[in-house]
C-alpha cells in the first residue's frame, strides 16, 4: 500500500515538472501558449489579438494531427483554473463524437469555451452563450467548426424527420440548397455532403453576425473575428475556410 502511494506521489510530481517544463519554455521564447499548457491570466489574454488566437489554433490541431500533443496535466490545470477563467477562444462544435474541440486543439482544461450541437448551427440559446464567452468574457474568437461526413448534414439532404431533430435539421436545409454541385446530390456522394457541410458553416458564420448585433459589434471594433473552419475526420486537419 505504501509503495504503491509513493509511487503514485512519484508519476503526480513529475508529471507537474513536465507542466511546469512546458510553462517555462513558452516563457523563454516569448509568449506564453493561451490554449494548450499554460493557465494565463486576464491581463495576457487582454493582450491576445484574434489573429494571433488564430494562429494558436491551427499550431495545436498541427500537433494533434502529427502526433504530437503537449503533455496535459489536468490536475494541474483543474487547480490553476477553479480561482477564474479566461478563455481566448468560443467554438460552436457538433455533437459527433469524433470531434471532440479540446482534443482537436490540443487545448488545456479553461483554454476556449464549447458549444456542441448536431450540424453546428446557431440558435437564440447558442446566440446567447457567445455573448456570454466574447462580451462579458473576453473570448476573442468564436469558430464554427463543421466536419466530414457529417450525420446531421445526411439528415437534412434526405429530410430526415425525427421528434425534436425534424425542426433542428429545417435550420441545415439552406445550406443544402445553397450549395452548388454538379454531381449526385445526395447523402450517399461523400463529396456532396461535404461541400453542404462546408456551407452549412459558412451560412452559421453569417447567421452570428445577422442575428447578434452585440457580436457583430465587437467584430467591427476588431476585438472579435468570427471564422469557420472544417475537421477532416481522415487525417485531423481542420482546415479553416475563407
Amino acid at each position: 500500500m505504501e509503495l504503491a502511494f509513493r509511487c503514485h506521489h512519484l508519476a503526480a510530481s513529475l508529471s507537474r515538472r513536465k507542466f511546469l517544463h512546458a510553462t517555462l519554455c513558452a516563457a523563454a521564447a516569448g509568449s506564453l501558449p493561451a490554449l494548450s499548457v499554460a493557465q494565463i491570466t486576464q491581463a495576457e489574454r487582454d493582450r491576445l489579438t484574434p489573429e494571433e488566437i488564430i494562429k494558436e489554433l491551427k499550431q495545436g490541431n498541427e500537433r494533434f494531427r502529427s502526433g504530437r500533443p503537449n503533455s496535459h496535466d489536468y490536475v494541474t490545470q483543474r487547480q490553476a483554473s477553479a480561482g477564474g477563467q479566461y478563455p481566448v477562444a468560443a467554438i460552436v462544435g457538433c455533437i459527433d463524437s469524433r470531434a471532440p474541440a479540446e482534443i482537436l486543439f490540443d487545448a488545456r482544461i479553461g483554454g476556449g469555451f464549447n458549444a456542441r450541437i448536431a450540424g453546428n448551427i446557431v440558435n437564440d440559446d447558442i446566440l446567447g452563450s457567445l455573448e456570454f464567452a466574447c462580451a462579458l468574457s473576453g473570448a476573442k474568437v468564436i469558430l464554427v467548426l463543421g466536419h466530414t461526413a457529417c450525420g446531421a448534414i445526411k439528415g437534412a439532404i434526405d429530410g430526415a424527420k425525427l421528434g425534436h431533430l425534424t425542426g433542428l435539421l429545417e435550420q441545415i436545409k439552406p445550406a443544402v440548397a445553397a450549395t452548388q454541385y454538379d454531381g449526385k446530390r445526395n447523402s450517399k456522394n461523400p463529396e456532396f455532403v461535404d461541400r453542404v457541410a462546408a456551407t452549412n458553416v459558412r451560412l452559421t458564420v453569417e447567421r452570428i453576425r445577422e442575428r447578434s448585433t452585440v457580436l457583430a459589434d465587437l467584430e467591427k471594433q476588431g476585438k472579435l473575428l468570427i471564422a469557420g473552419a472544417m475537421y477532416q475526420l481522415n487525417g485531423g486537419q481542420v482546415e479553416f475556410l475563407s
